[in-house]
């Protein structure tokens, strides 16, 4: 597995201390983009949060799922949370060491009473001592928080004084990709009260309890709740492992409803993610889980059409140039911005997620503008099947044919490719037979829609026909 290492430096640990009548909760900040550009430590926010017992709450759930692994659990992470300050309001986003579990927190406009807040995307130190003082924020105590290192700070210290380095694993950052593209196809399937989502989250299946690992499940509403069904039936959602919505134990005392999204389901249909979100005063706290606790998202293949064409990279370079750090991308403007179908941004966003400069609101229906503080890229140069595809391509493995088929020629195997009516790809090859498309397409598919590609174009590449020696 590949993997970097990641470098944390703050200019002192994140703390919460008293202060007189009040909380102070200050966050440090790990390099970050600004619309100024990079900045080693950037400030986005002073203020009060209006729900500060429901804010430490949904905080701790953020760093639990950052320090959590599901699925082989023995195993600890330690990926600090990401804040993105859109300027008006702030989000902070997580994602489990498993890569089964994306987590994120929306502070809105009305959770927030102080100076502006301004705009980027940082890591934010999320420490042991900061954990066991957030459990004890009480509702009368006002808490006051500050994104980023005050002024004294800045002109006192020399340098950083508390380091961390941890590795970062490509298929970290291509799950973390995998999930904009994902949540993007999801509706909202149910809304709960507060009382019955409490009723109902309480009654999971917890880790360590019996039946608490049985592999996917699914639940349909019902009335004013969610009723478990023995399979997928139309308008049912997935819940995958649902010992991991534990998660949202810490702020059910604070939920004000629960909504619960996911992707069109038929009869029969496989296991698939979902997203669960607790609104709260003035916030929403959102967990998108795998399709199943053993599977992270890194394997879905959900954003390899998409890096596949040339076009698309084109597309995003100019879509990427229009961004402006927006809580909320109107497609439809950005697509008269740059002289492109709505389509085409689409699949430009796609690409961009692929980077981490852009995420999915399940609740709004709208991507938001973020740049991860990694290097992100790395998910596309290392992911195995598109490197994979690309390999076959360069050597003339792929022979296209009439009629949407293809060939595609393997050490003594012959695969072929076929594009049905609407132009979706299948394959006679072991990884179709086996998840037909539910986990994106297979090297071979990706490897002729390249192929078709620098045909249509007359690009410089393999020419259509060639065959593997």
């Amino acid at each position: 597995m590949t993997q970097a290492v990641q470098a944390y430096a703050y200019l002192r640990p994140s703390t919460l201390s008293r202060e007189s009548d009040r909380n102070d909760l200050a966050l440090q900040t790990s390099g970050g983009a600004t619309p100024a550009g990079l900045q080693a430590h950037p400030r986005f926010f002073t203020g009060f949060l209006t729900a500060p017992e429901a804010a430490a709450a949904a905080l701790l759930s953020v760093a639990d799922v950052a320090a959590a692994r599901y699925h082989q659990p023995q195993l600890r992470a330690s990926l600090d949370p990401v804040v993105t300050a859109g300027g008006d309001r702030l989000r902070f986003e997580s994602f489990s060491g498993c890569c089964g579990v994306y987590a994120r927190l929306d502070v809105l406009h009305d959770g927030l009473d102080g100076d502006d807040i301004g705009h980027g995307t940082t890591n934010v130190d999320v420490n042991n001592p900061l954990r066991e003082a957030l459990t004890r924020v009480g509702g009368a105590d006002p808490l006051h928080l500050r994104v980023g290192p005050d002024d004294l700070t800045v002109t006192t210290m020399d340098g950083p004084v508390v380091e961390k380095k941890v590795p970062l694993p490509d298929r970290w950052l291509r799950g973390f990709a995998e999930t904009q593209v994902i949540a993007a196809g999801f509706d909202l399937r149910a809304e709960l009260t507060a009382a019955e989502a409490v009723r109902f989250l309480r009654a999971l299946p917890r880790g360590g309890r019996v039946g608490a690992r049985r592999g996917a499940q699914w639940v349909v509403p019902a009335g004013r709740t969610l009723r478990p069904t023995s399979r997928p039936v139309p308008g049912a959602v997935c819940l995958p492992g649902p010992e991991r919505l534990t998660a949202l134990a810490r702020v059910l005392r604070h939920a004000v409803a629960l909504r619960v999204y996911g992707p069109p389901v038929t009869a029969g249909a496989a296991p698939s993610a979902s997203a669960w979100e607790i609104e709260l005063p003035a916030m929403r706290l959102t967990l998108t889980l795998s399709p199943d606790a053993s599977r992270g998202f890194s394997g879905e293949g959900a954003v390899l059409d998409a890096l596949a064409t040339d076009e698309a990279a084109e597309d995003a370079e100019l879509v990427g140039v229009l961004l402006a750090w927006e809580p909320r991308i109107d497609v439809a403007d950005l697509a008269e911005q740059a002289g492109l179908t709505p389509a085409r941004v689409r699949a430009a966003l796609t690409r961009l997620g692929t980077a981490g400069r852009v995420g999915y609101d399940t609740a709004e229906a709208a991507y938001f503008h973020r740049e991860l503080p990694y290097e992100a890229e790395r998910a596309e140069r290392h992911n195995p099947r598109l490197r994979d595809a690309r390999a076959l391509v360069e050597a003339g493995a792929v022979r296209l044919e009439a009629g949407g088929l293809a060939t595609v020629t393997v050490d003594d195997h012959h695969h072929r490719v076929r594009a049905d009516a609407a132009g979706r790809l299948s394959c006679t090859c072991l990884w179709w037979a086996r998840y037909r498309g539910g986990r994106g397409p297979c090297k071979h598919a990706l490897a002729v829609r390249i192929q078709r590609r620098a045909a249509t174009d007359g690009s410089a590449g393999p020419r259509a026909g060639g065959s593997r020696s």
